[in-house]
């Protein structure tokens, strides 16, 4: 548990505020709730994953730099995406290290052990599953690829789903397939992301669900962008955005 008057630095990740800003308003939202005195550093940009992860290094560089002087004072750094805080712990001491800059891979090695992904700052620090949501729905979830296999999440996030109030949650069949977005991927090879996004949707739409939730939006996007071209009448949803709901006021997405 946080001592009292412990701030918690909001990581809200280029791609939330500026494709989907609920997700952030919605993660202060529920940190608050749950006691915590929230800061926004506004300095904050991109991570540089998709520099890094195309090799462009030395434009990642300043990324890294940019994140160590946001977030160097804070205790808890927290951020919706296991994308983004999988980029922060496991490349931004890398790149550091590539550039020959010792102070900033020192840096960046103890900002990113003090970044967390949000189901794992709620279940690992703040020692809660159950948050008090309320999300009276049918919801499958999708497990991305970044969040299991580079931040480790494991099963945190349904630890905290099967707390939810009132929600129905069904198994996505496949749960472990790529969706096919992948940064860059998606744009140099399109025919195949096309194909793994459709049978993510496929496998969705068998569900019966009436909402897609997952811990990336670059994730959900690319999904939800096949199930809207479907028709499917199935909608996208952050985990943040259920587990700000409550009973008194359901978050709406």
């Amino acid at each position: 548990m946080l001592s009292p008057g412990t701030r918690v630095a909001l990581f809200a990740t280029c791609i939330n505020d500026t494709m989907k800003p609920s997700i952030p308003i919605a993660t202060v939202k529920l940190l608050e709730r749950l006691g915590c005195t929230v800061v926004y550093p506004s300095k904050q940009t991109c991570c540089g994953q998709i520099m890094t992860n195309t090799g462009y290094y030395k434009d990642a560089v300043p990324t890294v730099r940019n994140y160590v002087d946001s977030f160097g004072e804070f205790d808890y750094i927290v951020g919706p995406s296991g994308s983004c805080v999988g980029s922060v712990r496991e490349q931004h001491a890398m790149l550091a290290r590539w550039a020959k800059d010792a102070p900033l891979e020192e840096a960046a090695t103890a900002v990113s052990g003090r970044t967390y992904e949000l189901t794992e700052f709620l279940v690992d620090v703040l020692g809660v599953t159950d948050v008090g949501a309320y999300f009276p729905h049918r919801v499958t979830y999708h497990p991305t690829c970044h969040s299991m296999r580079i931040t480790k999440v494991g099963d945190r996030p349904m630890q905290l789903l099967k707390a939810v109030r009132g929600i129905d949650l069904v198994d996505l069949p496949m749960a472990d397939q790529c969706c096919g977005f992948g940064g860059t991927f998606s744009v140099k090879n399109p025919d195949v992301s096309i194909a793994m996004a459709s049978d993510k949707a496929r496998h969705v739409r068998s569900t019966d669900a009436e909402y897609l939730v997952a811990g990336d939006q670059a994730c959900l996007m690319n999904i939800g962008g096949v199930l809207h071209r479907q028709r499917s009448g199935i909608k996208t949803i952050h985990l943040a955005e259920i587990l700000a709901s409550t009973e008194e006021e359901v978050w709406v997405a």
